[in-house]
C-alpha cells in the first residue's frame, strides 16, 4: 500500500471519526445533566480531539509532503484555504465546550449541572460549519478555485 492512499485513508476516517463524535455530543448534551453524563461527554470530546490532531497531520503530510497532487495545487487555491479557515472556526468553537466539560465532570456523578446554552449553541455551530467542509472539499477537488 502506497504511503498517499495510507495517508487519505487516516485523513478520511478522521474526518468520519469527528463527525461521528460530534453528532453523539449533540444527540447527548441536555440543558440538565449529571456529572457521570457530562463524564461521558469529555470521554467523547478526547476522541474527537485525537481525530481532530490525526486529521491536521495526515493532511498537513499530504499538503506539504508531496503525495498526490502538488503543494501548490492547494496553496493556490482560495476554497482550500476557506476549507481550512472552516476546519479552524470548528476547531475554536471546540474549546470552550472541551474546558466546560472537563471542569464539571469532577464531583459527585449523581451531581446535576446546567448546561450553559453557549455551549449546546457551540456545539450545534460545529456542526453546522463541519457540514459545509466536504463541499468544498469536493470543489477543490475539481480544481475549481485554483489559480497559478
Amino acid at each position: 500500500m502506497s504511503t498517499e492512499i495510507l495517508l487519505r485513508y487516516i485523513h478520511f476516517i478522521c474526518i468520519l471519526t469527528i463527525a461521528g463524535t460530534l453528532v453523539a455530543e449533540n444527540s447527548i448534551i441536555r440543558k440538565t445533566m449529571f456529572r457521570s453524563d457530562i463524564n461521558k461527554l469529555a470521554r467523547i470530546d478526547s476522541v474527537y480531539g485525537l481525530a481532530a490532531l490525526a486529521l491536521v497531520a495526515a493532511g498537513l503530510t499530504l499538503w506539504l509532503g508531496s503525495y498526490g497532487k502538488p503543494a501548490d495545487f492547494y496553496s493556490h487555491n482560495p476554497i482550500f484555504h476557506a476549507k481550512l479557515g472552516l476546519f479552524a472556526a470548528v476547531g475554536i468553537a471546540s474549546i470552550y465546550p472541551t474546558v466546560f466539560f472537563l471542569k464539571q465532570r469532577k464531583g459527585d456523578p449523581a451531581d446535576t449541572v446546567t448546561i450553559p446554552l453557549i455551549i449546546i449553541r457551540l456545539l450545534r455551530l460545529e456542526l453546522v460549519l463541519l457540514a459545509i467542509i466536504p463541499l468544498l472539499a469536493g470543489l477543490m477537488a475539481k480544481g475549481i478555485g485554483y489559480h497559478l
